[in-house]
């Protein structure tokens, strides 16, 4: 693989981000914690996005809250969240 030096540069300043100076072990924990939670933020957006797509092509309250694992209230939050901005 290669990679351009924008890609590098984006990836040594998020580990230094996270890192916050501290060094060894524990330095290197900080950075793999704050990348995965950067992970799943972007998965969890893109899971409400499905949930809202699902939910105006016909799928129930119910039926997404089964399939994602959360509660109705939560679905029902997401699905309510951008009525306003269609």
């Amino acid at each position: 693989m290669s990679y351009t030096e924008a890609e590098v540069s984006a990836a040594t300043a998020a580990m230094h981000k996270y890192r916050g100076g501290v060094r060894g072990e524990v330095g290197a924990a900080l950075v793999v914690v704050g990348l995965s939670a950067e992970r799943a933020a972007k998965e969890a957006q893109i899971r409400d996005d499905m949930i809202r797509v699902a939910h105006r092509s016909g799928a129930s309250i119910r039926q997404l809250a089964d399939v994602s694992g959360l509660g109705r209230k939560a679905v029902t939050a997401i699905v309510s969240s951008k009525l306003s901005q269609r």
